[in-house]
């Protein structure tokens, strides 16, 4: 063999040992084989448990007292709408409390589920009241918003700031809660009622407990 012939094998060996090696495909696939594992893991715990029941450290615990002023200009039956206050929540009968707001669009969901609530014998003999608040709302609003499906309140206190939500422990609108007729919270529904939910709920407020 020539010494030009080895020359070339030469550097012909070296360039194969310098060229990187090749990663397998299979390496590339690891990083999304990981992150689909971990959604797999997200879903199942989200979606295992019933979502609307969020554990709330106030069940079985007082309604925190709080300052509201009635919705302005709001009537029914030819009446202005009240607030309401710790003492509505105290005077012997159960209450189903509800947040919502105009803007919210499952609010609008769930309110022909309030209408029907308003409407049972339970609420009109008087065992169980139906409030709401108000919340981070405009005033115009929710009175167009409560003209337009309905008004099943009795009372509706303001929550301008979100202030009465923070100390209530609410997560988002709309929420709504089951008050005992010493105005401890028995019971916590996050997100918008269906009739399913607007029942049970109802059935606990008569429990009142």
């Amino acid at each position: 063999m020539s010494q030009l012939e080895n020359q070339a094998g030469s550097q012909l060996e070296g360039q194969a040992e310098a060229a990187p090696r090749r990663r397998s495909p299979l390496l590339f696939l690891l990083p999304l084989v990981l992150f689909g594992a971990l959604a797999v893991v997200f879903l199942v715990g989200l979606f295992a448990g019933d979502a609307s029941k969020v554990p709330s450290a106030l069940i079985g615990k007082p309604a925190p007292p709080v300052t509201l002023t009635a919705l302005e200009g709001l009537q029914r039956d030819g009446r202005p709408v009240p607030a309401f206050g710790m003492a509505d929540l105290t005077a012997g009968r159960a209450t189903i409390v509800n947040v919502f707001a105009s803007w919210c669009a499952p609010c609008r969901v769930e309110h022909p589920f309030l209408v029907a609530l308003a409407d049972s014998p339970q609420v009109k003999a008087g065992r169980v009241a139906v409030v709401g608040i108000n919340y981070k709302d405009e005033a115009e609003n929710a009175r167009r918003f409560l003209g337009a499906l309905g008004n099943p309140y009795s009372a509706v206190g303001v929550d301008r700031s979100g202030r009465a939500a923070i100390e209530w422990g609410v997560y988002g609108v709309p929420e709504t809660f089951v008050i005992g007729p010493d105005g401890r919270i028995l019971e916590k529904h996050v997100g918008p009622l269906d009739a399913a939910s607007a029942g049970r709920l109802l059935a606990r407020a008569v429990a009142g407990k």
